[in-house]
């Protein structure tokens, strides 16, 4: 499998550990760079407040997995202005969440999510979850990016 890069957005250091361990144990030894709030994902996106880039920017990651209940500016937030820039408009991303509420479901692809993946709270089952995942995004998906 190629090294490419995932952002994992995430502000619980609990959830950051048992993804990274999950991703770890299903073999997947890509590159996870790890954003704590939605402000440092946009920034390391390169897209700033009103979706515009911020600078030139490297290569994108293969995927983001992305927390709703974030800091400074939350997952919606974040999505959205994701699908507002042209550069990141076609970044798959999967919202990767522990809410049960239909609203953000629902009001996640309507914004343009990949797909919503609710966190299992079983160990296990996050691990097979978070493999499943990795396989599908970094293997078998064809990025437009690619």
């Amino acid at each position: 499998m190629t090294n490419r890069t995932i952002l994992l957005v995430e502000d619980n250091p609990d959830d950051e550990a048992l993804t990274l361990h999950a991703l770890r144990k299903n073999n997947l030894g890509n590159t996870v760079v790890v954003a704590r709030d939605g402000v440092q994902a946009l920034e390391y996106l390169c897209v700033d407040k009103e979706g515009q880039e911020q600078m030139p920017a490297g290569e994108l990651p293969a995927v983001v997995l992305l927390d709703l209940n974030l800091p400074r500016i939350n997952g919606l937030e974040v999505l959205r202005r994701i699908r507002e820039h042209p550069r990141t408009r076609l970044l798959p991303v999967v919202l990767l969440t522990s809410s049960t509420e239909e609203e953000d479901r629902l009001q996640g692809y309507s914004l343009g999510a990949n797909s919503y993946v609710r966190k299992p709270v079983d160990f296990n089952a996050f691990v097979e979850a978070a493999g499943q995942l990795g396989l599908y995004w970094l293997l078998l998906n064809e990025s437009p990016h690619a």
